[in-house]
């Protein structure tokens, strides 16, 4: 079970009814914050949900609006007397945005592990998921995250028993691991049967529609996108800005298909996104404009 939560859904500055874009997910007692603009802390207090379990925040880039929040996340997490040490992934240059920013939180009663993403596209492996990082286009470097739980193979006890496997070596076998006895070794595809579906979210916003986009948001169960500008004459606004317009990320979520859209990263002048989502619809039917607080929880398909 994978709980999703679009914190805030506004672009380029907070506003009284739409706090700036950031996403939080949890997952088997673990939090992961992607991006971290002025006033998430607030938005994830109305949410009802606390900042001390995050182990995980994710930047897409460096504006101020999907960064400047965090020194004020930082402190609130050590007056939740937070001790567990804190990741932070990131485009190169993370380590130096990030120590500036503690110029105002430099006492922290936990570390902070700043990873900077290299290359085109780069790999994060925890318990239990991973989050891949792939690069896009906007006017600064900047990357798009999927997170994926993957699910093994069933466990077959029949199989187990018929090839007599000790009984202390299932647990592991079904945890992946292997283990060897009596010079005879015992691998999980002995008791596992294929891999069955997990589950998968991809978030990118600030950015142009790219190749990479579809690839890396290709069969996601949750895909949620920047849908910046809803007037179809601002088109040529969205690719002066590097930006993307909901029209285009309709067609990214239909060409990838992903199971459903949500569109976020709205700018200031757009009152009323649901206005636009009959034409929106027309590409990809499974389309929500979403609002500050949208979630969902994401459950493994059954067997």
């Amino acid at each position: 079970m994978l709980d999703v939560c679009l914190l805030g859904t506004g672009g380029m500055m907070p506003l009284p009814y739409r706090w700036l874009t950031s996403l939080m997910l949890r997952y088997n007692g673990q939090g992961i914050l992607v991006d971290c603009g002025e006033g998430t802390q607030v938005a994830l207090r109305e949410k009802g949900w606390s900042p001390k379990p995050i182990d995980i925040i994710c930047f897409t880039h460096y504006h101020a609006d999907h960064i400047s929040g965090l020194p004020g996340m930082l402190l609130t997490m050590g007056n939740a007397e937070r001790t567990e040490p804190l990741t932070l992934i990131g485009p190169k240059g993370l380590t130096r945005v990030v120590n500036a920013l503690r110029v105002i939180a430099p006492e922290l009663p936990f570390q902070v592990v700043c990873k900077e993403i290299e290359g085109d596209a780069m790999d994060f492996d925890f318990d239990g998921f991973r989050i891949h990082s792939f690069k896009v286009q906007h006017n600064v470097v900047c990357y798009g995250y999927s997170v994926a739980i993957e699910r093994g193979g069933k466990f077959d006890k029949d199989r187990a028993i018929a090839q007599n496997i000790p009984l202390k070596f299932w647990n592991p076998l079904q945890k992946g691991e292997t283990r060897e006895e009596n010079g005879i070794i015992y691998t999980p595809d002995m008791v596992l049967g294929e891999a069955r579906k997990g589950l998968k979210v991809t978030y990118c916003t600030d950015t142009r529609p790219t190749d990479s986009i579809v690839q890396n948001a290709k069969d996601s169960d949750l895909l949620i996108l920047e849908g910046m500008y809803g007037e179809p004459e601002k088109l040529a606004k969205a690719k002066e800005n590097k930006h993307m317009t909901m029209y285009e990320a309709a067609k990214i979520a239909r060409d990838s298909q992903a199971r459903e859209l949500w569109l976020t990263h709205y700018s200031p002048s757009l009152t009323h996104p649901e206005a636009y989502m009959k034409d929106v619809k027309q590409i990809f039917e499974n389309t929500i404009a979403a609002k500050d607080g949208r979630t969902v929880e994401l459950v493994f398909e059954e067997d």
